[in-house]
């Protein structure tokens, strides 16, 4: 089974089939994976939030690189991406209890870098909560063997 197809698997549902122990304890629930592009939900937790009970800076980071790592299995390749640099924007902030999507794109891909990008929103998308950007690179490092 194709990596895509894993994803497309857990649509509506948590993406437990994640090789990231931290993906896995943020509990993304799949809402749309197709080739270069990923949306996840997340219910944000209070674990995730900051001492004023907001989402913590680092785990919007974290979200958006994860989601953007997701994106990268989509293309079904044996090579792994590492992150060489993330741009996190942060605007609104997420509270615990609420809902929030993040939804990926790839803007370039070349044979060893990829820019891309991760836009996250509060539920009925009417409010960006942050906004990533960032420069992968291709590995030998195959993901089977990691």
């Amino acid at each position: 089974m194709s990596r895509l197809q894993e994803l497309q698997n857990h649509i509506d549902r948590e993406f437990t089939a994640s090789p990231s122990p931290f993906m896995l304890w943020m509990k993304p629930v799949v809402i749309a994976a197709e080739e270069g592009s990923v949306t996840f939900k997340y219910l944000v937790r209070e674990e995730m939030t900051n001492p004023i009970k907001t989402l913590h800076g680092g785990v919007t980071a974290a979200i958006a690189d994860d989601c953007i790592g997701a994106t990268m299995f989509s293309y079904n390749e044996d090579s792994f991406y590492i992150t060489i640099n993330l741009v996190v924007d942060y605007f609104a902030p997420a509270k615990v209890g609420d809902i929030i999507f993040a939804k990926t794109s790839v803007t370039k891909k070349g044979k060893q870098l990829v820019n891309a990008q991760c836009e996250i929103w509060n539920e009925d998308q009417t409010r960006v909560i942050a906004k990533a950007s960032t420069n992968l690179l291709k590995t030998e490092l195959s993901k089977r063997n990691s």
